[in-house]
């Protein structure tokens, strides 16, 4: 008398799953790179030979519409001072990077480097302003 099983035991391998796991990484790196953006606003930085690296504190961008930007938020040239001051509390020697598009008049870098002037006079700090600069090709 043999007894026999009703389920038999299948020896193949199903990739269907491994596939579906394969898409998913695929998509979910794909949607994760687009959102990482280190730049967020698009400059031609001049360009330099020279190398400075500094560990930023406050990144200052001036777009080529003239247009203040302390980190990812747009300031006017009123509120920059007191963006800059609350960016660079409890730092005894703050540095700020600016990022100055290549076509901005001067006048909007030396506004910049008044703001920071202005902050390191009334709190006796030692911050400093670093242009930031493209490698010259």
């Amino acid at each position: 008398m043999a007894i026999q099983t009703r389920n038999k035991r299948s020896v193949t391998f199903s990739m269907a799953s491994m596939s579906d796991l394969v898409f998913l990484l695929l998509i979910f790196f794909m949607l994760t790179s687009t959102l990482v953006a280190p730049n967020a606003i698009k400059l031609l930085l001049p360009s330099s030979k020279s190398k400075t690296m500094a560990k930023q504190t406050v990144t200052v961008y001036i777009n080529d519409q003239y247009q203040y930007f302390v980190g990812e938020s747009r300031v006017g040239e009123q509120e920059l001072e007191r963006m800059l001051g609350s960016g660079l509390a409890g730092q005894t020697e703050g540095t700020v990077v600016l990022r100055s598009d290549k076509s901005v008049p001067v006048q909007y870098v030396v506004n910049v480097i008044d703001a920071v002037n202005e902050i390191n006079q009334r709190t006796g700090q030692k911050h400093k302003v670093i242009l930031a600069t493209s490698p010259k090709k």
